[in-house]
């Protein structure tokens, strides 16, 4: 299994599709998951059929009370997709205003799955991730 990696500027058309890079789409399979991201951060996530089928086995470990918190969440906002002749997606309209995306996206890949973010939101959220503050993370592998 290879890992989703990079960070790459598209334009969103006016019909809400964006353009995903060929060396992800060929990661992403032919049908998969985009839904609101469950880990505090104001952006999308897409899941391969795989990779979905792991986050959901892991929900279902929590106790009912919290797995079915996040079910609720996770899951009304969740959408299946695929790509067009052009390697595009459509992001529903649903999601694309939860994530204040109009007519760019920034998408990142996190390894397992891609994160979609407005532009200025990620600006803001890659302040944080300064040389110091990456340093300290790292120092916590024993590298």
């Amino acid at each position: 299994k290879s890992v989703l990696f990079g960070g790459y500027q598209h334009n969103i058309d006016k019909k809400g599709r964006v353009f995903i890079p060929a060396k992800l789409r060929e990661e992403l399979g032919e049908e998969f998951y985009i839904c609101r991201s469950i880990f505090g951060k104001p952006c999308l996530c897409v899941y391969s059929q795989a990779e979905w089928d792991k986050l959901v086995g892991q929900i279902s470990t929590l106790p009912n009370t919290k797995s079915n918190d996040l079910k609720r969440f996770l899951y009304d906002g969740t959408f299946t997709v695929g790509f067009d002749s052009q390697g595009r997606i459509l992001i529903p309209a649903v999601l694309r205003e939860y994530s204040c995306l109009t007519d760019e996206a920034h998408i990142i890949g996190m390894a397992s799955n891609l994160e979609i973010w407005n532009n200025e939101l990620w600006a803001k959220e890659n302040e944080k991730y300064t040389p110091e503050a990456i340093a300290s993370i790292v120092e916590e592998l024993n590298f």
